[in-house]
């Protein structure tokens, strides 16, 4: 089978990682992730600023078009975490049962996967996908979505396939 031309970009939200006090480790695990079904076009380490988020967002949506995006990090309950707030300023529309999904998943391994604040939704024809911050939360969650990744790409991108019209 041969490589689809998804193009993803991969945003970390770290205010350590984006000053070089922490190395990041979820937003290359996430690439390393993602290459059975994309191409990385984008990879960067932000600050957890709403605003910066919000910019880069937009700009990978409306100027670069990539298919989807994966953020790692800042979706939890403390002060500066703020990924699901810029998010959801950026989006068409959610997708509630893949944040759904992930939460459901991820509570038959920890009760503190409730407290994820996670959002999936539509900006244009771009998917844009919240992950936890740690590397194995991250793993975890963005592979209880990969299977049905694809689908979505197809459809937001005009696959009618699955409702055939008899033209005659």
């Amino acid at each position: 089978m041969g490589k689809t031309a998804y193009r993803v970009g991969i945003l970390t939200l770290s205010d350590k990682g984006s000053c070089g006090e922490r190395e990041d480790e979820s937003g290359p695990l996430l690439a390393k992730l993602v290459s059975a079904i994309a191409d990385v076009v984008r990879y960067q380490v932000i600050a957890d600023d709403q605003e910066e988020i919000i910019l880069l967002l937009n700009n990978w949506v409306d100027d670069l078009h990539l298919d989807f995006i994966l953020t790692t990090g800042g979706t939890g309950l403390s002060p500066r975490d703020v990924t699901p707030q810029a998010t959801e300023s950026v989006l068409d529309y959610q997708i509630p049962g893949m944040a759904e999904a992930m939460r459901s998943a991820s509570l038959n391994i920890t009760p503190r996967a409730m407290l994820s604040r996670a959002l999936v939704g539509v900006r244009q024809q771009t998917l844009i996908i919240n992950l936890p911050g740690s590397p194995k939360a991250a793993r975890e969650n963005f592979e209880v979505l990969l299977p049905v990744i694809p689908h979505a790409l197809a459809k937001l991108q005009g696959d009618s396939a699955d409702c055939a019209v008899d033209v005659d």
